[in-house]
């Protein structure tokens, strides 16, 4: 197999992991693979990715950020 036909796979700075149990839930967030904050809404996630000197763009762009167990808008435990 060559690099041309090989899959493009991304490793985006931002990763907000799924809703955990809480009062609110929330979602952790990781940058360059290190936990730095517990977001409880969009609005968090672009706080913390300022923070650390990312400015997001596109919320919906997988090689900026990837969501795991939801998207931008999973905010509720299923």
């Amino acid at each position: 197999m060559t690099e041309m036909s090989s899959p493009h796979i991304s490793s985006p700075r931002i990763m907000v992991l799924k809703v955990q149990p809480g009062t609110p839930p929330f979602r952790i967030v990781e940058i360059d693979g290190e936990m730095v904050a517990q977001a409880t809404g969009i609005t968090d996630v672009l706080q913390v990715a300022a923070v650390c000197g990312i400015t997001v763009r596109d919320l919906d762009d997988p090689d900026v950020v990837r969501w795991v167990g939801g998207d931008k808008f999973t905010w509720l435990p299923h």
